[in-house]
Protein backbone atom coordinates (compact mmCIF):
# COMPACT_ATOMS: atom_id res chain seq x y z
CA UNK A 1 0.00 0.00 0.00
CA UNK A 2 2.71 1.88 1.03
CA UNK A 3 4.25 2.20 -2.59
CA UNK A 4 0.59 3.02 -4.06
CA UNK A 5 0.40 5.82 -1.99
CA UNK A 6 4.54 7.48 -2.73
CA UNK A 7 3.05 6.82 -6.43
CA UNK A 8 0.20 8.88 -6.08
CA UNK A 9 1.48 11.78 -4.07
CA UNK A 10 4.46 12.13 -6.49
CA UNK A 11 1.81 11.92 -9.49
CA UNK A 12 0.05 14.47 -7.77
CA UNK A 13 2.33 17.21 -7.16
CA UNK A 14 3.73 16.62 -10.40
CA UNK A 15 0.62 17.28 -12.05
CA UNK A 16 -0.39 20.38 -9.62
CA UNK A 17 -3.36 19.22 -7.65
CA UNK A 18 -0.66 18.96 -4.31
CA UNK A 19 -1.08 17.07 -1.27
CA UNK A 20 -2.85 20.78 0.07
CA UNK A 21 -5.91 20.11 -1.45
CA UNK A 22 -6.48 16.64 0.03
CA UNK A 23 -5.59 17.86 3.62
CA UNK A 24 -8.29 20.15 4.13
CA UNK A 25 -6.96 23.67 3.25
CA UNK A 26 -9.13 25.74 1.36
CA UNK A 27 -8.24 25.81 -2.32
CA UNK A 28 -6.32 29.12 -4.20
CA UNK A 29 -8.47 32.05 -4.43
CA UNK A 30 -8.00 33.81 -7.69
CA UNK A 31 -6.19 36.77 -7.36
CA UNK A 32 -6.47 40.14 -9.07
CA UNK A 33 -4.47 42.96 -9.51
CA UNK A 34 -5.65 46.12 -9.69
CA UNK A 35 -2.66 48.96 -11.03
CA UNK A 36 -2.15 52.64 -9.15
CA UNK A 37 -3.44 55.51 -10.83
CA UNK A 38 -0.48 56.60 -13.22
CA UNK A 39 0.27 60.37 -12.54
CA UNK A 40 1.18 63.18 -14.23
CA UNK A 41 4.12 65.24 -13.33
CA UNK A 42 1.94 68.09 -12.47
CA UNK A 43 -0.57 65.90 -10.01
CA UNK A 44 2.81 64.27 -8.62
CA UNK A 45 4.67 67.51 -7.96
CA UNK A 46 3.07 70.38 -8.50
CA UNK A 47 2.08 72.34 -5.10
CA UNK A 48 -0.89 73.18 -6.31
CA UNK A 49 -4.54 70.77 -6.48
CA UNK A 50 -4.88 69.40 -10.03
CA UNK A 51 -8.07 71.45 -12.47
CA UNK A 52 -9.67 67.95 -12.74
CA UNK A 53 -9.43 67.61 -9.08
CA UNK A 54 -10.77 70.40 -7.94
CA UNK A 55 -14.28 69.87 -7.66
CA UNK A 56 -13.69 66.64 -5.22
CA UNK A 57 -11.20 68.65 -3.45
CA UNK A 58 -13.74 71.13 -2.40
CA UNK A 59 -16.51 68.53 -1.87
CA UNK A 60 -13.89 67.42 1.06
CA UNK A 61 -13.55 70.50 2.41
CA UNK A 62 -17.05 71.06 2.84
CA UNK A 63 -17.58 68.11 4.47
CA UNK A 64 -14.72 68.40 6.93
CA UNK A 65 -15.32 72.20 7.94
CA UNK A 66 -19.07 70.86 8.23
CA UNK A 67 -18.23 68.21 10.58
CA UNK A 68 -16.26 69.90 12.50
CA UNK A 69 -18.46 73.09 12.47
CA UNK A 70 -21.15 70.22 13.96
CA UNK A 71 -19.26 68.93 16.68
CA UNK A 72 -18.33 72.13 17.99
CA UNK A 73 -22.01 73.26 17.76
CA UNK A 74 -22.44 69.60 19.86
CA UNK A 75 -20.72 71.06 22.46
CA UNK A 76 -22.57 74.06 23.39
CA UNK A 77 -25.95 72.35 22.89
CA UNK A 78 -26.47 72.95 18.82
CA UNK A 79 -26.10 76.93 19.85
CA UNK A 80 -24.43 79.51 17.47
CA UNK A 81 -21.09 79.47 18.09
CA UNK A 82 -19.37 82.82 19.02
CA UNK A 83 -17.08 84.04 16.58
CA UNK A 84 -14.04 83.31 18.16
CA UNK A 85 -15.16 79.69 18.58
CA UNK A 86 -16.10 79.41 14.70
CA UNK A 87 -12.47 80.99 13.73
CA UNK A 88 -11.04 78.65 15.62
CA UNK A 89 -13.16 75.40 14.21
CA UNK A 90 -12.60 76.87 10.60
CA UNK A 91 -8.58 77.14 11.29
CA UNK A 92 -8.71 73.91 13.02
CA UNK A 93 -10.38 72.06 10.13
CA UNK A 94 -7.89 73.46 7.32
CA UNK A 95 -4.80 72.90 9.38
CA UNK A 96 -5.73 69.31 10.16
CA UNK A 97 -3.60 66.43 8.46
CA UNK A 98 -5.68 65.21 5.31
CA UNK A 99 -3.92 62.36 5.66
CA UNK A 100 -7.43 60.06 4.61
CA UNK A 101 -7.20 61.75 1.38
CA UNK A 102 -5.69 60.62 -2.06
CA UNK A 103 -6.52 59.80 -5.73
CA UNK A 104 -7.96 57.10 -7.35
CA UNK A 105 -8.27 56.02 -10.85
CA UNK A 106 -11.76 54.71 -12.04
CA UNK A 107 -13.01 54.37 -15.42
CA UNK A 108 -9.97 56.15 -16.85
CA UNK A 109 -10.67 59.22 -14.90
CA UNK A 110 -8.68 60.36 -11.76
CA UNK A 111 -10.98 61.16 -8.42
CA UNK A 112 -10.30 62.13 -5.29
CA UNK A 113 -11.27 59.70 -2.34
CA UNK A 114 -11.89 60.24 1.47
CA UNK A 115 -14.58 60.95 3.78
CA UNK A 116 -17.11 62.50 2.80
CA UNK A 117 -16.79 62.02 -0.73
CA UNK A 118 -19.10 59.44 -2.51
CA UNK A 119 -17.41 55.82 -2.16
CA UNK A 120 -16.09 54.36 -5.19
CA UNK A 121 -15.24 50.86 -6.39
CA UNK A 122 -14.14 47.75 -3.85
CA UNK A 123 -11.34 47.27 -5.97
CA UNK A 124 -9.28 50.52 -6.63
CA UNK A 125 -6.19 51.30 -5.47
CA UNK A 126 -5.43 55.14 -3.77
CA UNK A 127 -2.30 56.87 -4.04
CA UNK A 128 -2.89 59.12 -0.58
CA UNK A 129 -0.37 61.17 1.46
CA UNK A 130 3.13 63.01 -0.78
CA UNK A 131 1.55 66.50 -2.34
CA UNK A 132 -2.56 65.37 -1.43
CA UNK A 133 -2.61 66.92 2.21
CA UNK A 134 -0.90 69.83 1.77
CA UNK A 135 -2.83 70.42 -1.80
CA UNK A 136 -5.84 70.28 0.58
CA UNK A 137 -5.09 72.35 3.38
CA UNK A 138 -3.98 75.37 1.40
CA UNK A 139 -7.04 74.79 -1.11
CA UNK A 140 -9.15 74.80 2.23
CA UNK A 141 -7.60 78.42 3.97
CA UNK A 142 -7.61 79.78 0.18
CA UNK A 143 -11.60 79.30 0.67
CA UNK A 144 -11.99 80.66 4.05
CA UNK A 145 -9.93 83.68 3.00
CA UNK A 146 -12.11 84.23 -0.24
CA UNK A 147 -15.57 83.55 1.39
CA UNK A 148 -14.64 84.72 4.94
CA UNK A 149 -15.32 82.89 7.82
CA UNK A 150 -18.61 84.52 8.81
CA UNK A 151 -20.07 83.98 5.29
CA UNK A 152 -18.55 79.99 5.99
CA UNK A 153 -20.44 80.08 9.08
CA UNK A 154 -23.42 81.54 8.12
CA UNK A 155 -23.42 79.22 4.89
CA UNK A 156 -23.19 75.93 7.06
CA UNK A 157 -25.78 76.99 10.10
CA UNK A 158 -28.24 76.93 6.64
CA UNK A 159 -27.18 73.53 5.98
CA UNK A 160 -24.66 71.28 4.55
CA UNK A 161 -26.18 71.77 1.10
CA UNK A 162 -25.58 75.79 1.85
CA UNK A 163 -22.06 75.15 2.76
CA UNK A 164 -21.36 73.04 -0.71
CA UNK A 165 -23.46 75.65 -2.76
CA UNK A 166 -21.50 78.37 -1.42
CA UNK A 167 -17.71 76.59 -1.75
CA UNK A 168 -18.02 74.61 -4.59
CA UNK A 169 -20.80 75.69 -6.95
CA UNK A 170 -21.32 79.48 -6.88
CA UNK A 171 -20.25 80.88 -10.34
CA UNK A 172 -16.43 80.98 -9.28
CA UNK A 173 -16.87 77.42 -7.44
CA UNK A 174 -14.51 74.81 -9.00
CA UNK A 175 -18.06 72.91 -9.65
CA UNK A 176 -19.33 75.75 -11.74
CA UNK A 177 -21.08 74.21 -14.35
CA UNK A 178 -20.01 70.86 -13.71
CA UNK A 179 -23.11 67.94 -12.88
CA UNK A 180 -23.22 67.67 -9.18
CA UNK A 181 -21.80 64.94 -7.31
CA UNK A 182 -23.78 62.55 -5.40
CA UNK A 183 -25.06 63.83 -1.76
CA UNK A 184 -21.88 62.96 0.67
CA UNK A 185 -24.00 62.31 3.69
CA UNK A 186 -25.87 59.23 1.20
CA UNK A 187 -22.85 57.90 0.10
CA UNK A 188 -21.75 57.89 3.78
CA UNK A 189 -24.78 56.08 4.59
CA UNK A 190 -23.76 53.36 1.76
CA UNK A 191 -20.69 52.82 3.42
CA UNK A 192 -22.11 51.90 7.22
Amino acid sequence: MRPALAAWLVLSLLWGTGAQGMCGDAPATPSHSVPAPQLSPEERLSPHMPESLRCDACHAIAFQIEEQLRKAEDKVGKKALKESDYLEVLERSCSQDWESYGVLELDGEKRLSGPGLPRQQPLSVMVSGGPWPSRLSKLCHGYVGERGEAQIYGAHRRGAAALRQLLCHGDKGPCAGRKDRPDPAKALQNEL
